[in-house]
């Protein structure tokens, strides 16, 4: 049986030392108002159930 490359030893601690590093991007939610507003229009102006499947 064939024994891949998958999970070898000689490559264990450096795969991430050499990739690049990639900056993250800002994941900010919407801003208190915004939201409050957002769920008032869900529930009071198109009469949705508060659920997590809308239906």
């Amino acid at each position: 049986m064939p024994r891949g490359t998958h999970g070898a030893l000689n490559k264990a601690g450096k795969v991430r030392s050499l990739t690049p590093k990639v900056e993250s991007r800002s994941r900010r939610g919407p801003i208190p108002r915004t939201r409050v507003r957002y769920i008032y229009r869900k529930r009071f102006v198109l009469g949705r159930k508060p659920s997590q499947h809308p239906i």
